[in-house]
């Protein structure tokens, strides 16, 4: 098995999460801000996922030494700097994830609930227990938690499966889908910082990220069937809960719109 039999048995889940009916219901500004209430707890997680690889992947304690593959360190350590301190609109150093809450911040989006999120999660030092205290939906609650399940087993190949197939390998068509209905139904408020996240997800993931996880996977796979197939199935399942995340979200949109 390789790359090209992954991406082939993901296809009819992929075709459903680019053809999800959420993209249709952002239509407005209460509901692109249920959207961002939402989804900014996938763009928080993506980045435990990240420090998860780099750990594994990576000496991140001293005394230091060379581990493991130098290819695939260099992949994990390139990701890392765009992920964790990119450049933001201002010209200044952001992490994706306070991009995304200054985006929310700026088109009248609430963050307390996530920021209480954070919080509990420094006040637990349980990131299970702060799941379940979570003030979300259910599915978003399962989303997490696959997240941390997985990385909490402690496989790489299984960490950069979820990384690459369930957030990095799909994020520029799906933002992409997103950001045209922006552009269209919100030309009144003021969406840059939100367009410009987009965008740089757009660059980063189709131009350098998504071919660098690819990579990653192959190097941590090489001729092993039972870690390619481990992958397929880590793959599947974080579609599947990706495809949660927007039911969940397609739902709220909906009940929102029901009380108005």
């Amino acid at each position: 098995m390789q790359i090209s039999d992954i991406n082939g048995a993901l296809q009819p889940l992929k075709g459903r999460l680019l053809q999800h009916p959420l993209y249709d219901k952002i239509r407005t500004l209460d509901d692109l801000h249920c959207f961002l209430e939402h989804h900014v707890y996938a763009v928080w997680d993506f980045m435990s996922l990240l420090k998860a690889l780099q750990q594994q992947l990576t000496c991140t304690t001293t005394p230091w030494l060379p581990v493991g593959n130098p290819e695939v360190r260099y992949l994990i350590n390139e990701i890392v700097v765009a992920e964790e301190t990119d450049l933001a609109m201002d010209g200044k150093r952001q992490s994706h994830f306070e991009m995304y809450l200054d985006a929310m911040n700026q088109c009248g989006a609430n963050t307390l609930a996530v920021q209480r999120f954070l919080e509990d999660i420094q006040k637990t030092q349980n990131i299970f227990v702060s799941i379940k205290h979570a003030e979300v939906h259910p599915k978003v609650r399962a989303f997490l938690d696959f997240t941390f399940r997985v990385i909490e087993e402690g496989k790489a190949h299984k960490i950069a499966a979820a990384f690459t197939f369930g957030r990095e390998d799909l994020i520029p068509t799906m933002f992409t889908e997103i950001l045209k209905n922006f552009q269209q139904n919100f030309p009144q408020t003021d969406l840059s910082k939100l367009i410009y996240y987009f965008e740089r997800h757009i660059e980063l993931d189709s131009d350098e990220h998504g071919p660098m996880a690819m990579q990653m996977i192959t190097e941590l796979c090489g001729d092993s069937a039972t870690k390619w197939n481990e992958v397929l199935e880590v793959s599947q399942q974080a579609l599947e809960k990706r495809l949660g995340l927007w039911d969940a979200i397609e739902e709220m949109v909906i009940e929102k719109a029901s009380c108005v």
